[in-house]
C-alpha cells in the first residue's frame, strides 16, 4: 500500500538537531516497548481501553469525508473506522515503525490499502501537506494515545491546527477512576506506568483552553467512573 515515512522538520524550534535526536530516540523508546507487544496489543487492549467504539461512532463522518488518526498503532481504530464510514478516507500518523508494520498489515488483509494511508510522524509536530498531500481534515481523533506522549498538550494544538473549519477533534483516554475502589486505580496505574503511559489529569482544562483559542466548542464527559473521559471540539 502507499506509505510514505518522513523526516518532519521542527516547527518553531531554537536546536533543530536536538529536536530530531528527541524525536529519535522517542521513536526508538516506542519500538523498544511494542516489538513484541505489537503482536498481541488489539487482544490486550481491547479490555481496557474504553471508549474506542464510541468516539469511532460519533466521528460521524460527512459522505467523502477525509479523517486522520493521530498515534494509530496497529490500525485498528482505522480499519474499524473505515468500515463504518465506508465513503470516507483515512489517514494515520505513528512514531512507532514497528506499530506500522502490524498496522499496514492489518489495512492489507481488510483490503483497504486503496481508503487508509499511512505515516511514520510526530503527533507534536506534522504537516500534512508533506506527509499526504493534504491541508487539513473533516475530522481529527486521538486515541489513548495523548496520555503515552510527554508533550500531550503540543499534540492537541497540531491536531486542531489540522482540522478544517467545520471539522471537529475527537480524543478519549484515561480518566484519574477517582470514583473506582483505590486498589483497582493503583493497579492500574502501576500497570500503565510500565508502558510510560501517564493519565492526564488536566485533559479539560487543556482541552478547554485548546477550543477557546481557535473559537470551538468543547464537549466533554466522563464514563464508566471516570475509568475514561472523552471530548470532542468542534470548530466554526
Amino acid at each position: 500500500m502507499p506509505t510514505k515515512t518522513e523526516d518532519l522538520s521542527p516547527q518553531g524550534h531554537d536546536n533543530p538537531g536536538q529536536e530530531s535526536a528527541d524525536r529519535n530516540k522517542a521513536g526508538d523508546l516506542m519500538d523498544g516497548i511494542y516489538r513484541h507487544q505489537r503482536q498481541i496489543y488489539d487482544v490486550t487492549r481491547k479490555y481496557y481501553l474504553l471508549g474506542r467504539d464510541r468516539l469511532i461512532r460519533e466521528l460521524d463522518v460527512p459522505a467523502g469525508g477525509l479523517v486522520l488518526e493521530l498515534g494509530c498503532g496497529t490500525g485498528r481504530n482505522l480499519i474499524k473506522a473505515a468500515h463504518q464510514y465506508p465513503d470516507a478516507k483515512f489517514h494515520g500518523i505513528d512514531l512507532s515503525s514497528e506499530m506500522l508494520k502490524t498496522a499496514r498489515a492489518g489495512i492489507e488483509r481488510s483490503g483497504l490499502e486503496d481508503r487508509i494511508l499511512l505515516a511514520c510522524g510526530d503527533a507534536t509536530a506534522f504537516d500534512p501537506q508533506t506527509l499526504f498531500g493534504t491541508k487539513a481534515y473533516d475530522r481529527v481523533f486521538i486515541s489513548y494515545s495523548l496520555s503515552m506522549i510527554p508533550q500531550w498538550e503540543a499534540v492537541i494544538e497540531a491536531a486542531l491546527a489540522a482540522v478544517a473549519g467545520g471539522g471537529s477533534l475527537h480524543v478519549v483516554d484515561f480518566g484519574q477512576q477517582e470514583r473506582l475502589p483505590t486498589w483497582f486505580r493503583r493497579m492500574l496505574h502501576a500497570w500503565l506506568a510500565k508502558f510510560h503511559v501517564t493519565p492526564r489529569a488536566e485533559l479539560e482544562a487543556e482541552l478547554a483552553s485548546a477550543a477557546s483559542r481557535h473559537g470551538g466548542k468543547l464537549e466533554f464527559a466522563s464514563i464508566f467512573a471516570d475509568y475514561t473521559r472523552i471530548a470532542t471540539i468542534r470548530l466554526g
